[in-house]
């Protein structure tokens, strides 16, 4: 009987946790970080301003942990894209087409993710710099990965991965709902951009 007890009780932190998560989400991409307080976040949720501080210890570690799982999310995607074929040109085809549209589709969430980082603690900043490396530098190697076997022609593959991984992050700052444009079709667009960075010619339509 005491599990059952335990199991609803941690259950119901759970998702209490996730409300204010949730919340915070909206309203730092609302307000900005700095504009944001604890009570607006607390409100949106349905909750006293007290509640928080029981599942968290601050606002900064509701940035943390929305930065950080957003980040880990992005490195996990663009990982399995990569590895998804061994034709460099299809592959960072893939991955930028997953990359942009995980970020048109959670736009309000990678704003934050993106643009709110010099709100984190030293530490925090530090650790998200580290997973923002990882998704660099996976980029960058299937770009020299391109150019070693002559499928890509750039005189420098860091330079090329920055540009493709700032026109995939801005679109999180432009796209909103309900426009012209779905996230499938600018990711499709994209990947074709990205494959005349990285001097691949005319790349197929398509995410591959």
């Amino acid at each position: 009987m005491d599990v059952v007890a335990d199991s609803a009780e941690q259950s119901r932190a759970d998702s209490t946790r996730a409300r204010l998560l949730d919340a915070a989400v909206a309203a730092f991409a609302e307000r900005g970080f700095h504009g944001t307080t604890t009570r607006d976040i607390a409100a949106a949720a349905g909750l006293s301003p007290a509640a928080l501080y029981v599942h968290h210890r601050s606002k900064e570690e509701l940035l943390y942990l929305i930065s950080r799982s957003g980040h880990e999310h992005v490195l996990a995607l663009v990982r399995e894209a990569v590895a998804s074929s061994a034709d460099p040109a299809t592959a960072l085809r893939r991955v930028v087409h997953d990359f942009v549209v995980t970020h048109a589709r959670d736009h309000t969430t990678t704003r934050v993710v993106n643009y709110e980082l010099a709100a984190l603690s030293p530490a925090h900043l530090a650790e998200i710099r580290e997973i923002r490396h990882q998704i660099e530098q996976a980029i960058r190697q299937l770009v020299e990965a391109g150019v070693r076997v002559g499928v890509f022609e750039t005189p420098d593959p860091r330079m090329a991965a920055a540009a493709l991984l700032s026109l995939g992050v801005d679109v999180g700052r432009w796209y909103r709902d309900g426009g012209d444009l779905v996230p499938e079709y600018i990711a499709a667009r994209y990947a074709e951009m990205a494959l005349r960075i990285v001097g691949a010619g005319s790349p197929d339509a398509g995410p591959g």
